[in-house]
């Protein structure tokens, strides 16, 4: 089920818990609809309210933080390529097939997390094909033989950020499973559904009443879209930019 359909679904289940309050406010005998009665629904509603609204801030705020670490990490992870390719570089023609294999595991990168087409190639776990790409750079790297000083230096730094290439590999990878978890978001839209169906068994029954539940249904489903859409940064609408990845390649050799 996409993202979208999520959201539909949650307003959905919004609005119709809306409708069977009001449908309860016509069933229900006049006894059980009193005006103590109904204060203490008002009062147990606010209470779930106001739970409703710590947890719907949390899950913003968690998604949130996760997206612009993720973010953070991929433009740190430009930033090795770019300074690997420039260590090459200077190395010399000598190390041309570990610059092959740099530029040939940032294209991976780039078609797996950002196709032209279609959802990126891997959504959770480990790409094994990127996995064995970035141990062929860091096995050219100690094949490297310097001359010199200067190139025993430039191949300590290779490895170096090759090392922190692979442990941000990790992380990335780590950070694919989602923040949010099911049971929680599950247990937020019981909760809200209940709202609902407080708010119709103490509305009065109008097309008003009716359209202001559907638009803040919607607003709720948009709440919830938000939410998953900051917790999957690699794809949807919001995922996060591609930039860091295609500067790198500008500065490898083709």
């Amino acid at each position: 089920m996409t993202i979208v359909e999520v959201s539909l679904l949650v307003s959905a289940c919004i609005f119709a818990g809306s409708l069977a309050g009001l449908f309860l406010h016509w069933a229900l005998p006049d006894e059980h609809m009193t005006k103590d009665t109904l204060d203490v629904v008002r009062l147990a509603i606010g209470m779930i309210s106001v739970l409703a609204s710590l947890v719907l801030g949390l899950l913003i705020a968690t998604a949130k933080t996760s997206f612009d670490t993720t973010a953070t990490e991929m433009q740190n992870y430009g930033a090795d390529l770019i300074l690997l390719s420039e260590a090459f570089r200077d190395y010399g023609s000598t190390a041309n097939t570990a610059g092959a294999a740099l530029r040939a595991y940032a294209e991976r990168v780039l078609q797996d997390d950002w196709p032209q087409t279609g959802m990126p190639r891997v959504l959770q776990g480990e790409d094994f094909t990127a996995g064995l790409l970035l141990e062929h750079l860091r096995e050219a790297i100690r094949a490297l033989k310097p001359v010199d000083a200067g190139q025993t230096w430039l191949k300590d730094q290779a490895l170096q950020v090759s090392t922190s290439l692979l442990r941000q590999r990790s992380l990335l990878i780590d950070q694919r499973e989602p923040s949010v978890r099911p049971a929680m978001l599950a247990i937020l839209v019981i909760w809200i559904v209940l709202i609902f169906v407080g708010f119709g068994l103490n509305a009065p029954r109008n097309g008003t009443i009716i359209v202001a539940f559907a638009v803040c249904a919607l607003a709720i489903g948009g709440a919830i879209f938000l939410v998953l859409e900051l917790d999957s940064p690699f794809r949807g609408i919001m995922r996060i930019s591609n930039r860091s990845i295609t500067t790198a390649l500008t500065h490898m050799p083709p």
